[in-house]
């Protein structure tokens, strides 16, 4: 297997643990590269259900090293929470096997104080944040007042850095949003021990992974949310506050482009999005239901039901081009079984023109009308299935119009939640 990155085509949500799990089998180094606790990837092996937020979804692999990059803002507690779950579940976890960049922006108890607060105060204008103070600690970093894995290392950087940020929090959150300030002596003790426990997890990611390359290993790029969630190319306000675009895997892991040598994009069979925003092939009637219920379309992190719709082609052609795909993965096809007809989105019409992209303006996105080619669906259970032939013609017919239109060929088909209910139709090369 090349070096391969994995990325999300609509709005998150698409299976990418899955996806990554499968690929890791052919890695040798899996490497998460941006977004925060606020992503939620979901993987069933051997009928038991994992969730991860922070660690790779690779981890599941015990002879493989996970490791996680410099594009992320990383909450130690949920680091911990993560690798105390899995060694209940008899998967022992250590530096050996997971390491973090020492130039991880961390989310301080400042950051969610600011989330939660600056959220409810939005009231009906809110944008649907998890409220786990990703924005707020990206917003840190870009000011340069954020504080670095390295940091929580270093005490007396530590409680300086803490006491000049708080400065500018409390007066914020007592005056502007209403809120109870915060001290720093307590959020100091915390994360000069919480510092301590990290130390040995602690590496440079980037020399870590140019050392890889030049030892001829292979190394797979874990994204988190998806093209549409991105906060410069994303459906903006209504987006995650870092770049899910295959881009970033450069910027969030310390390597250059030239070591990136496939793209695969995950495309759920159907679309959802959670949180406000437009969507434009949003169904609220009884087959958005069926979908939603079928799917188990609720959020990984916060619960949330997930709006569901017909498969928009728009956005995913949107993704081929931000991304530059080389192959596509298309999951949940067995969640459109039993559905009489299907629908795929070829094109949004506004004030009587087709338009083959999604527009930047909100406000116009939300006046398109979707284009619809209608294709006959399946009865037949497709779970069992592990090669094309074995699908319903249907089946198969909606999968040869997916490459069709979007260009781009499947190599992947997920039929089921599990591991092995997958359809290999090439490994990324």
């Amino acid at each position: 297997m090349t070096n391969t990155v994995v990325v999300g085509t609509q709005w998150g949500d698409e299976g990418k643990g899955k996806v990554v799990d499968m690929l890791t089998a052919r890695a040798d180094l899996v490497v998460r590269f941006q977004g925060g606790a606020n992503a939620g990837h979901t993987l069933v092996v051997e009928g038991k259900q994992f969730i991860f937020h922070i660690v790779p979804s690779g981890i599941l692999y015990e002879d493989k090293k996970c490791l996680i990059g410099n594009g992320l803002v990383v909450d130690p507690h949920v680091f911990f929470e993560e690798i105390d779950k899995l060694e209940k579940a008899g998967i022992p976890i250590g530096p050996e096997r997971l390491s973090i960049s020492s130039k991880v922006q961390i989310i301080m108890p400042y950051h969610k104080a600011v989330d939660i607060a600056r959220e409810n105060a939005k009231g009906k204008a809110k944008i649907g944040t998890t409220g786990r103070g990703i924005g707020p600690c990206y917003e840190d970093k870009v000011a340069r007042t954020g504080i670095r894995a390295v940091d929580l290392t270093e005490p007396e950087v530590l409680e300086e850095k803490v006491r000049a940020a708080l400065e500018e929090k409390n007066f914020y959150l007592k005056e502007f949003l209403k809120t109870e300030p915060l001290e720093a002596g307590p959020i100091v003790k915390e994360f000069i021990a919480l510092g301590e426990k990290l130390r040995p997890y602690i590496t440079d990611v980037s020399v870590e992974l140019d050392q890889a390359i030049k030892a001829g290993k292979h190394i797979l790029f874990e994204g988190a949310q998806g093209t549409h969630l991105d906060i410069d190319h994303g459906t903006y306000p209504f987006v995650t506050s870092s770049n899910p675009v295959a881009g970033a895997a450069c910027a969030g892991t310390g390597i250059g482009p030239k070591h990136l040598h496939h793209i695969v994009g995950i495309v759920k069979a159907y679309t959802t999005r959670v949180g406000a925003g437009p969507f434009v092939t949003e169904l609220v009637d009884a087959t958005g239901d069926y979908i939603q219920d079928k799917g188990k379309e609720f959020g990984a992190t916060t619960g949330r039901r997930r709006r569901c719709g017909w498969l928009d082609l728009v956005i995913v052609g949107d993704s081929v081009r931000l991304n530059g795909l080389d192959s596509l993965a298309i999951t949940k096809l067995d969640v459109l079984t039993g559905l009489e007809k299907l629908k795929i989105c070829v094109g949004y019409e506004i004030d009587g023109e087709r338009i083959s992209h999604r527009p930047v303006s909100l406000k116009r996105m939300s006046a398109c009308s979707p284009v619809y080619e209608e294709m006959p669906g399946w009865k037949d259970d497709i779970s069992e299935a592990r090669r094309l032939d074995q699908l319903p013609s249907e089946a198969q017919a909606y999968i040869r119009a997916i490459e069709t239109l979007t260009g781009i060929p499947a190599s992947i088909i997920s039929v089921g939640p599990g591991r092995d209910e997958t359809i290999v139709v090439n490994y990324p090369s």
